[in-house]
């Protein structure tokens, strides 16, 4: 049983310390309580001694999808063989290889032991368990599915990573082009232009083309000012980076990524896929329409689709169906309007949602795939043009001054 070490007021107001052995640390309040002692601080000894001078490994650091993926249906498929919550997660603990996953599901073990919902203790790791995972989590708790949330939120978390890996390996040929590329730009540019200035300049009478010129203003520009351009470079990622921080660049972020080309179609139908996914699976827990909009909004990862759903749950609230809302905010494609009405007509809303999602994650994938293997051609493209318009803007020059000399 864990032993507890107190500091507390005696009902004389007298100091007095010590340890009690309890199950938990509301037990162990209780018992001092009734013996007639007001507790002001209590810690667990056993973790007190461990932990001194020491940092929990699991705040502040991240943790890999697939780690996150495994442990999660671990746990979905002990709390579906009705292991109770606490022993699920000391089991699961146990088993994490991760050091620092394990860390965060001991401290959560022990959170929800003393009282406190999973969803609540998880949000002490936003670096794992991002908004989507504990909107989840507390989805499940409030209808009762658990563990059917937490075997979807692995099969979320596996899809996500097949999805990774996929796009990094479609990428890694692009990549590695892209920058042979700008290497082999950076090397004509620094140390191959100037060079054939100097060539240049050996002819006063030689006029150059207003593309070679370009091209040597380039390189002048690397060559004297290349810190310059790095400090600029970084100092334009962190405004950029904490602009996007803010509520209001959160906000205007999301709204350029819905209209960005080829990827703002794709984010919308990313967000909605979560959106119909999680609003079927509350409602057919039982959750109210209302508390399951609550919990939707913070699911979809978008603050212009959240602002949508808010306005269509204040409507919804004031006696409205949800497709005529969601009709108006224009930020859902007909298909998922269409399919809403149908869902309220026949009493199959869940059903259609789940629809929709499955439709709208099809899509994604298959976009996904077309851009991956179209980008390897275009940055071959791109890197010969690039060559091409250096090699042309060079050589047009060096055959003027063939004919001068000739």
């Amino acid at each position: 049983m864990p032993i507890f070490e107190y500091r507390g007021l005696t009902k004389a107001g007298k100091n007095t310390s010590g340890v009690v052995d309890a199950e938990n640390l509301r037990a162990a309040r209780a018992k001092l309580k009734k013996d007639g002692i007001f507790v002001v601080d209590m810690k667990d000894k056993k973790k007190a001694s461990a932990g001194s001078g020491k940092k929990k490994p699991a705040m502040g650091k991240k943790v890999g999808v697939k780690d996150i993926s495994l442990m999660t249906r671990q746990l979905a498929t002990l709390i579906k063989a009705n292991i109770p919550l606490v022993d699920a997660l000391t089991a699961v603990a146990e088993q994490v290889e991760n050091p620092v996953l394990s860390e965060a599901i001991s401290d959560c073990k022990n959170m929800v032991n003393e009282g406190a919902p999973l969803h609540k203790s998880l949000a002490k790791y936003p670096n794992i368990f991002n908004n989507i995972y504990v909107s989840m989590c507390e989805a499940g708790e409030m209808s009762g599915t658990l563990d059917t949330i937490l075997m979807r939120l692995a099969e979320f978390t596996e899809a996500q990573n097949e999805l990774r890996s996929k796009v990094k390996g479609a990428l890694t040929y692009p990549v590695v082009m892209l920058v042979v590329t700008l290497g082999l730009l950076v090397f004509l540019f620094v140390f191959v232009i100037p060079k054939i200035v100097t060539v240049f300049e050996s002819a006063p009478n030689l006029k150059l083309p207003w593309l070679t010129e370009v091209i040597i203003m380039v390189s002048g520009v690397l060559v004297n000012y290349w810190y310059v351009l790095i400090i600029l470079s970084v100092l334009v990622w962190l405004i950029f980076t904490n602009w996007k921080k803010t509520p209001a660049g959160k906000t205007q972020w999301d709204a350029i990524s819905l209209k960005l080309p080829v990827f703002g179609e794709m984010n919308r139908m990313v967000s909605v896929s979560r959106f119909t996914r999680t609003l079927a699976t509350l409602l057919t827990g039982g959750v109210p329409m209302l508390t399951a909009l609550q919990i939707v909004r913070n699911v979809v990862d978008n603050d212009i689709i959240a602002k949508a759903v808010d306005e269509a749950r204040s409507n919804i609230s004031e006696g409205e169906g949800i497709a005529g809302p969601l009709k108006r905010s224009g930020q859902f494609p007909p298909i998922v309007i269409h399919m809403v009405t149908i869902g309220e007509k026949t009493g199959e809303l869940e059903n259609m949602l789940l629809q929709v999602s499955d439709a709208f994650e099809f899509q994604v994938k298959a976009k996904v795939e077309t851009m991956t293997s179209m980008m390897g051609p275009v940055v071959l493209v791109v890197m010969g043009l690039a060559v091409g318009i250096i090699v042309f803007a060079v050589m047009v020059p060096m055959f003027e001054i063939t004919n001068i000399a000739g």
